[in-house]
């Protein structure tokens, strides 16, 4: 419908494909092309003018881009306004175009002498596509990179015990990544909070966490095979560093708080895989923590080890898979009646996220994960496997385009 509407309204601008335009500056004859189908777009990154065409009952304004192209001496036209619904021009100018220069008086002249208007859609930048009444919207993000505020139901099961289902979970963070070159990955984390609400209610919050996926530049072992035609194995270690900082864990079970504060956290890490672009990743990291038990009024050493994976799973970030399995040992702690000494954690989790719809172009998504725990370090609890499962919407405030992101025309 949207087509036909601006197809008829430039087709009315140019009375065929050689008429003289009534709307051009005396001297001028601006010969339109027949509208194509589907429209051309102006293309983002190349040179883009502006110009003053001429008034009409369409396009009041005049007002129009032009992308001109020497060999085939034609000039793609796309209107400086968005239209409205019927097809004529609107007073909101166009979103997220790229800059233009004033096309000079004589220079136009030569173009209107010799070159053939092209009607056309104007140009979006990468992962933004824009419709036949310039209006332009996201289609491509970067889940990566966003601030979001996420709600979902969160039952939990523990063994032996009866089914907690009247529990709530609020989520909140912001992350972002900074690429270092092409061969590191910086990514921060700040203000990544969870909140649980109801039976077994829960808080994790942690003020920032840092990390960087390495990709070498230069295998550090190359082993060589010699049966048949020599061949050469290269074996990378992509080693890189995770550091936490300021961690609050606050659990409620059987009445009781358990409040523990990590204070730092540092780990090693060593990607399995990544993607190209370091975005996505499986990795190992293992190193010790800081911790204060609250509670008790002591610190510990907590070593620990993890294996989590970090996945976008397709070019314009609709699906996203995380997972991980965490162990950690309490050490130097003290003897705490109702507890086991050096007692241990261990914790498992699988999440997937899929972008629903996009409010003002930004994503709401519907997110699905399980979560386990096994843990000896709460007193008297008894050490039993506890599973929750969560399901519920995640809006991101800010999730940019990906570094990846294609022109609309490549869609």
């Amino acid at each position: 419908m949207m087509t036909a509407v601006l197809l008829a309204l430039l087709l009315s601008q140019s009375g065929g494909p050689e008429a003289p335009s009534e709307t051009a500056p005396p001297g001028q004859t601006m010969r339109f092309a027949p509208p194509e189908s589907p429209l051309p777009s102006l293309v983002h990154g190349k040179a883009i003018s502006c110009a003053s065409i001429g008034p009409s009952p369409q396009v009041p304004s005049g007002r129009y881009r032009l992308q001109c192209d020497e060999s085939t001496r034609r000039c793609l036209a796309a209107p400086a306004n968005e239209l409205e619904a019927d097809g004529t021009e609107s007073a909101r100018p166009l979103e997220r175009t790229a800059p233009c220069h004033e096309l000079a008086p004589g220079l136009l002249q030569r173009l209107a002498e010799g070159y053939t208007f092209v009607p056309a859609i104007a140009e979006a930048p990468p992962g933004w596509y824009r419709d036949e009444r310039g209006r332009v919207m996201q289609f491509n993000f970067d889940l990566h990179r966003r601030v979001w505020l996420g709600g979902a139901w969160a039952p939990l099961w523990r063994t032996g015990e009866p089914r907690a289902l009247s529990r709530g979970r609020v989520d909140f963070g912001i992350i972002t990544e900074v690429p270092d070159g092409e061969r590191m990955m910086r990514r921060f984390t700040v203000l990544d909070t969870e909140l649980v609400l109801g039976e077994q209610s829960s808080l994790d919050a942690t003020l920032l966490r840092y990390d960087t996926n390495v990709r070498q530049d230069k295998p550090p072992i190359r082993v060589t095979t010699f049966l048949g035609k020599p061949r050469r194995w290269d074996f990378t270690f992509d080693m890189g560093g995770w550091l936490e900082v300021l961690r609050l864990e606050l659990l409620r079970r059987g009445g009781v708080d358990h409040v523990f504060y990590t204070f730092i956290s540092g780990h090693l890490t060593l990607d399995l895989w990544h993607s190209r672009d370091l975005a996505s990743y499986v990795r190992v990291r293992a190193g010790p923590s800081l911790e204060y038990d609250r509670t008790h009024g002591f610190f510990t050493l907590v070593p620990g080890a993890v294996a989590e994976g970090n996945l976008t799973l397709d070019p314009n970030g609709f699906h996203h898979l995380t997972f991980g399995a965490e162990v950690e040992k309490l050490l130097l702690d003290q003897q705490v009646e109702g507890r086991t000494h050096h007692p241990e954690r261990l914790r498992v989790r699988a999440g997937y996220e899929l972008i629903l719809l996009a409010i003002n172009d930004q994503p709401l998504s519907l997110v699905l994960e399980g979560r386990g725990q096994w843990r000896t370090d709460l007193v008297d609890e008894r050490p039993v496997w506890e599973w929750s499962a969560n399901t519920g919407l995640r809006f991101s405030l800010w999730a940019p385009a990906r570094r990846s992101a294609p022109l609309a025309a490549s869609r």
